[in-house]
């Protein structure tokens, strides 16, 4: 929502917001900018009918004091992703969806058309290096790259947000079931995938991971009238610690690693040339491509060590980020470490959907908050429930941060790739002062 104000402020409109707390680095971002509210709160008095319109964040409740105001006056009332829509109404819309590695072939498109110094509007779930914000909205360029989110849009909206942006190019990455607290049954969650296809504009495109069975038979069995696209992991290889990719050049090295992540470039490869970059340039470009932020972002290398932080938290990524580092460090131990933070991970039914997730690893860790499971008004997770759904041997259970710190510290790190793989923060754990630099373990 930050990165949305600070994008219509560029754009030229007047921006006011509200919330009940901004932390960092949003807070600095939208003062820099003249954004930040005086005092933080709900004040009903601040809507009134000469706005065009009140943007209604995905958090914010349905008896908000602002929105009951904005509804009483009839002020026009959008949630995220239909105000994007109805910025990008008139350009050609191209979302990139799936339960993963959204954000990653989002970051690389954008990427490459930077490289390639095609200006584009886009919406992106990640910080990425030369970008200054997430969200950038014009009146000028042809084209917007949106991050195509399946989650629900908003407190008086329950569709997901990618049903709403009726894209002319799309890609989906794969299907594995996750939200479970609204989409209670796989089946369900299947049927929003199905729903966005049907949604694509007649005589667009979609671009599938053909690999994932799912996702192959939904698309191959869509009759809208649109082009369908392919696309398969190129082949490639790794060699003291560098992968390199299979092109007509012949071999490239590049700065990603992993199978899941060359997946994600084939798929972000298809639709760069939808947009006009041809393939050589694609490559040339993508070669320097270094990750979205918190996306298998090496955040430490300390002589044999080597430390790296992942935003997985669904059981596909989790099995895909381990395998993917085990791939790329296969002569050093694989410590993974993963915190269950999500509504759907700490469901005791749920769980026995990360079996086997972690077995790349010589050892596991997994970290849970208690007091997370009670914020969440589920049912007492255990550590044996745990045990046994991962089926891990060895796998160590932690839920006290602290507790988990002194692991860390306390274990022999020589010749080791260490792996932190979470959508929070280990239960108030600052990565940054994981005494790593100071170490004698290593």
């Amino acid at each position: 929502m930050h990165n949305l104000a600070l994008a219509l402020a560029d754009k030229g409109y007047e921006v006011t917001g509200s919330d009940d707390v901004i932390f960092e680095p949003s807070k600095s971002r939208l003062a820099n900018m003249g954004l930040l509210p005086v005092e933080f709160g709900w004040f009903p008095e601040k809507i009134h009918q000469e706005l065009d319109a009140v943007i209604l964040g995905m958090h914010a409740k349905a008896d908000n004091p602002e929105l009951l105001r904005a509804q009483q006056m009839e002020v026009p009332i959008y949630s995220y992703p239909e105000f994007l829509y109805e910025q990008s109404k008139n350009k050609t819309r191209v979302v990139i969806g799936g339960s993963h590695g959204k954000t990653t072939i989002t970051a690389m498109i954008l990427h490459v058309l930077h490289y390639c110094d095609i200006d584009t509007d886009y919406m992106v779930g990640a910080q990425l290096e030369g970008f200054d914000r997430m969200v950038h909205l014009t009146e000028t360029n042809d084209f917007i790259v949106l991050e195509g989110d399946e989650y629900l849009s908003s407190a008086l909206d329950p569709r997901p947000k990618f049903h709403l942006y009726q894209p002319n190019i799309a890609l989906l990455s794969g299907i594995a079931w996750d939200h479970i607290n609204v989409f209670p049954t796989f089946g369900g969650y299947v049927e929003q995938f199905r729903i966005f296809v049907d949604q694509i504009v007649k005589g667009g495109s979609i671009t599938y991971n053909a690999e994932d069975e799912t996702l192959k038979q939904l698309v191959e069995s869509s009759e809208n009238t649109i082009r369908k696209f392919p696309y398969t992991t190129p082949h490639y290889s790794v060699e003291d610690g560098t992968t390199l990719l299979d092109t007509l050049e012949g071999e490239m090295p590049i700065e990603v690693f992993g199978r899941h992540n060359l997946n994600n470039l084939a798929g972000a490869k298809w639709i760069c040339q939808q947009m006009g970059v041809d393939e050589a340039d694609f490559y040339e470009a993508i070669a320097s491509f270094k990750g979205a932020s918190k996306r298998m972002e090496k955040i430490a290398e300390l002589g044999s060590m080597v430390v790296y932080k992942d935003f997985a938290h669904s059981p596909s990524k989790v099995r895909a980020t381990t395998l993917a580092v085990r791939e790329q460090y296969p002569d050093r131990k694989l410590l993974a470490c993963l915190e269950l933070h999500t509504y759907s991970s700490l469901n005791a039914e749920f769980l026995k959907e990360y079996h086997g997730t972690l077995n790349a690893a010589d050892e596991a860790v997994v970290f849970y908050s208690p007091d997370a499971v009670k914020i969440k008004g589920l049912e007492e997770v255990t550590a044996e429930q745990i045990l046994q759904a991962f089926d891990k041997p060895g796998l160590k259970v932690f839920t006290d941060p602290m507790a988990f710190q002194g692991f860390l510290s306390q274990t022999p790190m020589h010749n080791t790739a260490l792996l932190l793989m979470s959508s929070g923060n280990y239960g108030g754990l600052d990565f940054d002062a994981l005494p790593l630099e100071s170490s004698q373990n290593f």
